[in-house]
C-alpha cells in the first residue's frame, strides 16, 4: 500500500504496487494511477541512463537516427518538386547529383529546396532539355537570382563545360509550352502539328533576327504561340499564356510587336508591301510566311542574281486575293478567281496547269505582279461605284484559314530544329542587326551630339572673342527632340543644360576621352577622374 496518496477516480487510499510493471493500481476501482517512478539524470555522461529516452534514438518507438530521418526527408522533397516541375523521371538525377554535392549528406531548410532547383534546372539542360527558371521559381518558392546564383554554384561545384551543358534550347521550351498549356488542349492533333511547325518555323526566324539576344526567352515564346494561335484561328489570350509560363505580361506584349514590326518588314519585298501594317499583318501572313518558307528552301546556287524578282507560289497568292469577294460588295461584277488565274502563267512557254512543280517554280518581275494587283482593285472600285448606293455595306474581312490551307507547306528545313550556325546561314528575307546594337548606336550618335555641343559652349566661355557665336549657339536638333525625357527623368534644366550636359562638360574639363564619355558610363568616369583626381 503506498503511504497517504489517494485515488485518482475514487479517491480511496487502498492503493497497491503491481509486482511486474511497477505501476500503482487502485484496489476499489482499478483505475492505474499516474507514473511516479521518474529518475533524474545526475552524474554527467556516465550517469544512469533514463527509462524511456535511449542513447542513439530520436524518442520511444523511433527507429530511425538523425541522419536517416534527414536523409529520408530529402528523397521526399526531391520526389515532390520533380513531380511539380513534371520531370519525375529525372528525379534520380536529381538525387543523384545532390549526393555528390552534398558528399550524402543532403540537408534540410529553404536552402535545400533552392539546391533541388538548381539541381532540377541543370539536370535538365544537360539532356538538352531546357526547363525555365521562372518555371523553377515558382515551384521552389525563391527569388530568380537566388536560383541563378545556386545554378552557377552548381556548375562550377561540377566543372560543367560544353558539350555538358548545352545552351538554352528554346524550341524545346516551345514545344513543351504547347504541349503542357491548357489553352491548347481541345485543338486537333493535325492543326496541333500545323502549329507546331509554324511556330519553330518563326521562334528560329525571330532567333535569326535577334529578338532573343540577351533577354528572356520566354516572352518570345509567348508572342510567337498568339500570333500562330490568331493565325490559325485558335483562341488565345496573351494575358492567359503568359500567367501559364510566368512571363511578365508586359514583356510579352513587347516581343509581340517586335515579331509583327519584323514580318512587316519581310512583307516590303512583296508587290503590295507597302499597303502592309501590323494591323494587317495578320491577313498577309500566309502569302509573307509562305515568301519566308521558299526563301529558306532555295540554295545558294538557285538565288536569285537580279534581287528585283520575286520567287512565290504566284497562283495561290494572287486567287487568295479575288477569293475575297465580300470585302468589295457581293462579288456579282468581280471576275472569279479560277477564269483570271489563267493570265498569271505566261503564254505559250509550255506551262501545263496541272503541273505542280513548274507552278511553284513559277518566277515573275514585282512589276508585273503588281500591274496585276492594281488593275484588280482598280476593277473592284469601278464595281462599286457602277452599283452607287445599291452597294451593301462592306463588313470587316475576317481572316478565314480554311480558304488558304495550301499555302503552308511545312517542307522548309526552319520547321525542325536547327543549329545556329545552320540557322544563320538561312534566307528568310531579312537581315537586321539586333536590337540592342541598334539603340547603342543611336545612343552613341546622341550622346556625340552633346559633347559637341559641350564643346562649343566651353570654347565659348573660355576664348569669348574668338567664337562664332552664330554656330554655337544653336544646339542640335537630336539633343532638343531628347531633351523632353531627360527633364522627366532628372528634373528641371537651366538655360537649355540639362543635367547630362552638366556632367559631359565636366567629365571634359578633367580632360575626359571623348571615346569613353560616349559609352555612357557616367557614374565610373565621374569616380575615376573627378572625385579621386586630387583637384578640389
Amino acid at each position: 500500500m503506498a503511504g497517504s496518496q489517494s485515488c485518482i477516480s475514487c479517491r480511496n487510499t487502498s492503493l497497491f504496487r503491481d509486482d511486474v510493471s511497477g505501476d500503482l493500481i487502485c484496489s476499489s476501482c482499478g483505475v492505474l494511477q499516474p507514473y511516479d517512478q521518474f529518475e533524474a539524470q545526475i552524474g554527467g555522461l556516465t550517469g544512469p541512463t533514463g527509462t524511456f529516452v535511449r542513447v542513439g534514438t530520436a524518442g520511444t518507438g523511433s527507429f530511425y537516427t538523425y541522419k536517416e530521418r534527414k536523409v529520408l526527408e530529402a528523397h521526399r522533397l526531391i520526389n515532390e518538386f520533380t513531380t511539380v516541375l513534371g520531370i519525375p523521371d529525372k528525379n534520380g538525377d536529381v538525387k543523384a547529383m545532390i549526393s555528390d554535392i552534398t558528399k550524402g549528406e543532403f540537408g534540410q531548410g529553404d536552402w535545400f529546396q533552392v539546391l533541388i532547383g538548381a539541381c532540377s534546372y541543370v539536370v535538365m539542360r544537360q539532356v538538352n532539355c531546357s526547363l525555365p527558371m521562372a518555371e523553377v521559381v515558382s515551384a521552389v518558392g525563391c527569388d530568380v537570382f537566388e536560383l541563378g546564383k545556386m545554378i552557377q554554384r552548381v556548375t562550377d561545384f561540377l566543372d560543367l563545360k560544353k558539350p555538358e551543358f548545352p545552351e538554352f534550347d528554346i524550341v524545346n521550351s516551345l514545344e513543351r509550352t504547347l504541349k503542357n498549356s491548357p489553352s491548347f488542349y481541345d485543338i486537333e492533333r493535325s492543326k496541333m502539328d500545323i502549329i507546331r511547325k509554324q511556330g519553330i518555323f518563326l521562334i528560329q526566324c525571330a532567333v535569326k533576327w535577334f529578338l532573343s539576344t540577351g533577354r528572356r526567352p520566354l516572352p518570345l515564346v509567348v508572342a510567337v504561340l498568339v500570333f500562330v494561335a490568331e493565325l490559325n484561328q485558335v483562341e488565345v489570350r496573351i494575358e492567359d499564356l503568359a500567367n501559364e509560363v510566368h512571363a511578365v505580361i508586359s514583356t510579352c506584349r513587347t516581343r509581340y510587336k517586335e515579331l509583327l514590326e519584323a514580318l512587316v518588314k519581310v512583307a516590303q519585298a512583296l508587290p503590295w508591301g507597302k499597303d502592309i501594317n501590323v494591323k494587317n499583318i495578320v491577313k498577309n501572313a500566309p502569302f509573307i510566311m509562305q515568301y519566308m518558307e521558299r526563301k529558306s528552301m532555295s540554295k545558294s546556287d538557285e538565288k536569285r542574281k537580279n534581287l528585283g524578282q520575286l520567287e512565290v507560289n504566284l497562283a495561290d497568292v494572287v486567287s487568295e486575293c479575288l477569293r475575297r469577294d465580300d470585302h468589295y460588295g457581293d462579288g456579282t461584277d468581280v471576275i472569279s478567281s479560277r477564269n483570271n488565274s489563267q493570265y498569271l502563267l505566261p503564254e505559250g512557254n509550255g506551262y501545263a496547269r496541272s503541273s505542280t512543280e513548274n507552278v511553284d517554280r513559277l518566277r515573275i518581275s514585282p512589276e508585273c505582279l503588281s500591274m496585276v494587283y492594281d488593275k484588280f482593285l482598280s476593277q473592284a472600285d469601278h464595281a462599286n461605284t457602277s452599283r452607287g448606293n445599291r452597294a451593301p455595306k462592306r463588313k470587316r474581312l475576317q481572316f478565314d484559314f480554311e480558304d488558304c490551307s495550301e499555302w503552308w507547306s511545312g517542307k522548309s528545313e526552319l520547321s525542325k530544329k536547327l543549329l545556329l550556325q545552320q540557322l544563320l546561314e538561312k534566307d528568310v528575307g531579312l537581315d537586321v542587326a539586333p536590337p540592342s546594337f541598334t539603340t547603342g548606336c543611336l545612343k552613341c550618335k546622341r550622346r556625340r551630339e552633346k559633347i559637341n555641343a559641350a564643346k562649343q559652349r566651353i570654347n565659348r566661355i573660355m576664348h569669348p572673342l574668338h567664337t562664332d557665336l552664330g554656330d554655337s549657339a544653336n544646339l542640335s536638333v537630336t539633343d532638343v527632340s531628347h531633351r523632353g525625357k531627360w527633364k522627366k527623368r532628372k528634373g528641371a534644366t537651366v538655360d537649355d543644360v540639362d543635367w547630362e550636359d552638366l556632367i559631359i562638360e565636366t567629365l571634359l574639363l578633367h580632360q575626359v576621352k571623348e571615346e569613353e564619355i560616349e559609352k555612357g558610363h557616367y557614374n565610373t568616369l565621374m569616380d575615376l577622374h573627378v572625385f579621386n583626381s586630387g583637384i578640389v
